[in-house]
């Protein structure tokens, strides 16, 4: 993925109450990122198109299932509503976005947000604000809409390292929750709180904790130390002889190796090192492989980089 994939919120915009599913946050992410590679910043008058295809490439998908997530979440976005308060302290509530138009027959849609959102978003030269930058593919792989929003409010508490403490509920509202959802404390961690903490942990380049603020009995906030994960050297080995391409595994998630084992030219080059009960359940089999590859990933190595097993159609692979 190009350095360029960064995004860039205005903390304002990063911290409003929202309640925006994950295929309704990545449409926002994905329309940041384009209106900054593109050099045309964000207008609340001219449409910004956003491509199935492109969909598809970052959250490692097929073209035609990007397609159909990105027209049901921009369904939802359009009656999706935020509230903030400006610089004199005034309510201010608004809409993600004043208009959509469909483009079926070229796989893609063009959006058009509102002026509090455009004013939200930097453009490319900046602004005298202070920001909340992150890599779009720190969250590109995660599976909960609570793990991007918890990312999106700590990222910017990278440098100070721990962040002040959360009000409860103004913090349940910040990660997309409505009133009545996981009010139980227990099922506020076990659903929420603890899954985005763990996905953040295994899937992002931050490593960050948790302690409970109480008054009495009853926990009222939470404060999070937030720590940049050490940078490892990229696991690579020499070029091929046999097709000249560098083999790495470096950045790649346990989800996309999983895609990768299944990959029927890899099932067909490697199912030969899965012996036994292993070779013969397909489940085994995926959690034998991805581990292999971890363990010594030269193995894999003999036809083309092992990337290339992500470029497939779905039916490329072999599902269980």
């Amino acid at each position: 993925m190009a350095k360029s994939n960064l995004v860039v919120k205005t903390n304002y915009l990063n911290t409003v109450l929202q309640n925006l599913k994950l295929s309704e946050i990545r449409i926002v992410q994905l329309a940041v990122v384009d209106a900054r590679e593109t050099g045309t910043g964000l207008s609340a008058d001219i449409p910004l198109r956003i491509d199935a295809k492109r969909y598809a490439e970052v959250f490692n998908t097929t073209r035609q299932n990007g397609y159909l997530m990105m027209k049901d979440a921009e369904d939802t976005l359009f009656n999706r509503r935020f509230s903030y308060l400006d610089d004199e302290g005034k309510l201010i509530k608004s809409r993600w976005l004043s208009q959509v138009r469909y483009l079926d027959d070229e796989g893609a849609i063009e959006v058009v947000f509102t002026p509090a959102v455009v004013k939200g978003i930097t453009r490319i030269d900046g602004a005298e604000e202070f920001f909340t930058k992150y890599l779009l593919e720190q969250t590109a792989a995660m599976d909960s809409n609570y793990s991007v929003r918890l990312y999106e409010l700590l990222v910017q508490w990278k440098q100070a390292k721990k962040t002040p403490v959360f009000e409860l509920e103004k913090f349940r509202g910040q990660l997309g929750l409505d009133f009545d959802e996981y009010q139980t404390m227990s099922n506020f961690k076990k659903r929420v709180l603890n899954l985005a903490v763990e996905e953040i942990n295994e899937k992002s380049d931050l490593n960050i904790s948790y302690t409970q603020k109480k008054k009495g009995r009853k926990i009222i906030g939470f404060s999070f130390i937030v720590l940049e994960k050490t940078k490892t050297k990229e696991i690579s080995v020499e070029q091929d002889s046999a097709n000249g391409d560098m083999f790495t595994i470096d950045g790649l998630s346990d989800k996309q190796l999983k895609r990768i084992v299944l990959h029927k030219e890899f099932i067909s080059t490697y199912a030969g090192l899965a012996t036994g009960a292993i070779g013969r359940d397909w489940k085994l089999f995926t959690e034998f492989m991805v581990n292999e590859i971890k363990k010594e990933p030269n193995k894999f190595s003999k036809k083309k980089p092992i990337r290339e097993y992500l470029n497939g159609k779905d039916d490329d692979y072999q599902y269980y």
